[in-house]
């Protein structure tokens, strides 16, 4: 019943001593949602159990029936909602069951000396209440834990009918059999319980599509074939007496060269929202790490040629078009197509602001001409600086927003074909962002992307706010048909 709702937490591990870059919460609608989700699916599952064999003896005075009930199964069960509860006096989480009738069906053997017969049997077994505690925690080595720590099962009453062979002998020892089937099957439902929470990190670990990288200390995701996401816990969760909060790193690498930033997360407040299942804070540090791994990896680099030009632009990559801001240009090199290698000269900076996301750029541009051997002849290098800033919204259970151009300057570097007008090409490079690039750029930003999902789950009636230093979401989420989190 709780795997589904620590499952989180035990595909991660610790980082102690950080701030964490993400923060997550699990308000008590999520716990609830979830516990109503997974008593769905656990009712499923008991038609598919079967239960240990069960063994015993009746003394008869003259010698003792040894009988074994093999092959219990469920054919029928009433499985109440669960109450599911945090508790902070552990930590963690506390369930319970209550009014849990089961008809169960299974062969009996007996033998007495030399004398051994068979039959079937039919049982029906009325309000089984089970109740369960867990801790969530860290073990010795820093890892997260989840431990049980009580159990206690009961079963109210039990009807049981035998058939076939001696089953008139047996049926007069109903009273027997019957209490010493309930007391057996009582000891084994919370060893049940205590191997499936011990077990649970095991099987985590084996489902597919939790993480493109899982060891027991370790959790990380691939983004792309340059950058890879680690997502440890900080320190233990905190559980609330209407959450759990966790902390994670939350940090992007590159897989390249896995390098640590220069700057560390900054500590930030995710206010709580008990109005949603579950809220998300992403900081800044997580976007600039993003950036860094992408910067060190040498993958923030592009070549622009004229094709990439809008055709109604004025001005093209071209020794003639570039006359206009490089006079000896086209006098030296007549007629000649341009290339522009553009590369960071530092890594991409994100600031985020109460309302706004704001992003610092600074590249280098060296302009080549093309000659028609092929050969590149270096023409200039300039220095471009942008500051951009953008809006970021969900709507209509899409990621939307709005970037627009705050500043660009440039500033020459060197130049091999004489004087370069630089306040000309800076307005005219100006121009051609904010009339040819950002416009299309905010028409598939006003279209929106899908929002991230899991395999059988997806966030609903989502709200992102963008705070002083990181970007919250509160959302439900939906269990799509047919899918199973455990």
């Amino acid at each position: 019943m709780l795997s589904f709702l620590i499952a989180m937490l035990m595909t991660l591990s610790c980082t102690c001593g950080e701030n964490p870059a993400i923060k997550a919460t699990l308000s008590n609608k999520g716990l609830q949602y979830g516990k109503h989700v997974v008593a769905g699916l656990i009712q499923e599952m008991l038609k598919h159990v079967t239960f240990p064999d069960i063994s015993g003896a009746i003394d008869i005075h003259v010698g003792k029936i040894h009988y074994t009930f093999t092959g219990v199964t469920i054919t029928k069960c009433d499985f109440p909602e669960p109450s599911v509860m945090f508790s902070q006096e552990h930590n963690g989480l506390t369930a319970s069951i209550s009014g849990f009738n089961a008809a169960l069906t299974g062969r009996w053997k007996t033998s007495f000396g030399i004398l051994h017969d068979s039959g079937s049997f039919s049982m029906v077994i009325f309000n089984l209440g089970v109740t369960s505690e867990v801790a969530l925690g860290m073990d010795a080595n820093g890892h997260p834990s989840v431990t049980s720590i009580s159990c206690n099962a009961r079963i109210g009453d039990a009807n049981v009918r035998f058939r076939g062979g001696a089953s008139w002998v047996f049926n007069k020892f109903v009273g027997y059999f019957k209490r010493q089937m309930i007391e057996e099957m009582e000891r084994q439902v919370c060893p049940v319980v205590h191997e499936s929470i011990d077990s649970l990190e095991y099987h985590l670990q084996t489902m597919n599509g939790i993480a493109a990288h899982h060891s027991l200390t370790h959790i990380s995701y691939d983004v792309d074939q340059v950058l890879t996401l680690d997502l440890p816990l900080n320190d233990s969760p905190i559980v609330s007496a209407s959450s759990l909060k966790f902390g994670l790193k939350g940090e992007f690498y590159s897989t390249k060269t896995h390098k640590e930033p220069p700057f560390v997360a900054k500590p930030f407040n995710l206010t709580e929202q008990p109005g949603y299942m579950v809220s998300l804070g992403l900081s800044e540090f997580t976007l600039n790490s993003a950036s860094y791994g992408y910067f060190s990896a040498g993958a923030l680099e592009a070549l622009i040629t004229d094709s990439m030009i809008p055709p109604f632009s004025p001005v093209h990559l071209n020794t003639s078009s570039m006359g206009l801001f490089i006079p000896e240009l086209p006098k030296r090199f007549p007629g000649l197509a341009m290339n522009l290698q553009v590369y960071a000269r530092e890594s991409p900076v994100f600031s985020i602001q109460s309302g706004a996301v704001k992003l610092d750029v600074q590249v280098c541009v060296k302009a080549v001409a093309i000659a028609p051997n092929g050969t590149q002849i270096p023409l200039f290098k300039l220095n471009a600086d942008s500051e951009l800033s953008g809006k970021m919204l969900i709507a209509d259970e899409l990621l939307k927003g709005s970037v627009m151009l705050d500043n660009l300057t440039l500033a020459l570097v060197s130049s091999e074909v004489g004087p370069v007008k630089i306040a000309a090409l800076e307005s005219a490079l100006k121009g051609a962002l904010k009339i040819g690039v950002l416009p299309q750029v905010n028409a598939k930003l006003e279209k929106g992307f899908i929002l991230p999902r899991m395999k059988h789950a997806q966030l609903v009636n989502s709200v992102l706010t963008v705070e002083e230093g990181f970007i919250a979401v509160s959302s439900d989420a939906l269990i799509l048909p047919g899918g199973s989190l455990i």
